[in-house]
């Protein structure tokens, strides 16, 4: 149907069953997408030249009408989802002429809306995982329009509301993850807390939309991820307290939230249950953070009676029961020496 450059060929021939000319509505466009599986079910050889010419026609859209843009977005989206097409394909969608006009975007609304309505999200979420497309949606748009913000518009408008959660929550993650990779380097290489930057993070977590929780537990992944442990257990300890001290104003920067704290002393709890030698060494991590002013007695508390995680738990209770009892008496001498002054 093409010419050289993307136009129609003039002499041109649609037999009446051409996908073109049919109706524009997801039943049709099933019996074509039936037709198709059959086909290449039959003859396996013309899988590859099919998705050669699929690609083909996704690059030169501006050659069809509306309308026949609408259908062979439909069939597109029902033959990925039945995995007759890899999603691969979409590549040829991020062409910077068909994005800057809009066609892509609007075809890329028909399609998944086909797709999510012959399955649904998750096989989406597979399909452009596989082929290293997940974190690449916002090519949609021109650069200039290219912001998590426009696209959740423009998807959850047309009514792909599950699209655009999907694709703030891949943002999400692949800034966490390169968050991380920066922290873990400047770390490696050294560098003191005053040099990784706490005004630095806090405008990275602005920008990426991250949550405090979701900071402090990056954080200190990245702090116990920087380090050679030592193997032996009694002093694997003294090495912790050691390097925790020289980030405990990084950390505390990000537990301004009753919430981050709690989810720090989770992490904490995790990680010495995770790795057997700092099984032991929990209440003195959490010691030392509660001096640092890291952990108040509030989360400690809270962590302790109710919040904790099933992991070691009995372990990390029995070791933490002497500094609770401690802390529960501080309180209430706190509270009477208030009351005598009342």
């Amino acid at each position: 149907m093409l010419a050289p450059g993307g136009t129609l060929s003039d002499d041109m021939t649609r037999t009446e069953f051409c996908l073109f000319t049919a109706q524009e509505d997801l039943e049709t466009m099933q019996a074509y997408a039936q037709v198709f599986n059959k086909l290449i079910r039959r003859y396996k050889y013309l899988e590859k030249g099919f998705e050669e010419e699929i690609k083909k026609l996704l690059l030169f859209l501006k050659g069809f009408t509306e309308s026949e843009r609408n259908k062979l977005a439909m069939l597109t989206g029902i033959l990925l989802a039945n995995g007759n097409l890899s999603a691969s394909i979409l590549n040829s969608l991020f062409n910077e002429n068909l994005v800057k006009e809009g066609v892509s975007a609007a075809f890329a609304v028909k399609l998944f809306k086909s797709w999510i309505n012959e399955k649904d999200i998750n096989s989406v979420a597979v399909s452009l995982r596989k082929v290293g497309m997940d974190n690449r949606l916002m090519e949609l748009f021109p650069a200039n329009k290219r912001s998590c913000e426009h696209f959740s518009k423009y998807f959850t408008d047309a009514g792909l509301k599950e699209l655009s959660d999907f694709a703030r929550n891949q943002q999400s993650i692949g800034a966490r993850k390169e968050l991380q990779k920066e922290l873990q380097d400047m770390m490696s290489r050294g560098e003191p807390q005053r040099e990784v930057g706490v005004r630095g993070r806090t405008e990275e977590m602005k920008k990426a939309n991250l949550s405090e929780q979701t900071m402090i537990s990056i954080i200190w992944t990245s702090v116990m991820s920087c380090v050679e442990w030592n193997k032996k257990e009694e002093l694997v300890t003294e090495q912790a307290i050691k390097h925790l001290k020289q980030y405990s104003l990084l950390l505390k920067a990000f537990t301004s939230q009753g919430l981050s704290e709690l989810s720090l002393l989770l992490k904490i709890q995790e990680y010495c249950y995770d790795n057997i030698h700092f099984m032991k060494a929990f209440q003195k991590i959490v010691v030392l953070l509660y001096k640092a002013d890291v952990l108040n007695e509030e989360a400690i508390l809270k962590w302790y009676s109710d919040a904790h995680l099933n992991k070691g738990k009995s372990v990390f209770l029995e070791q933490m029961k002497k500094f609770v009892e401690w802390l529960k008496n501080a309180e209430e001498e706190s509270e009477s020496e208030e009351e005598e002054t009342d």
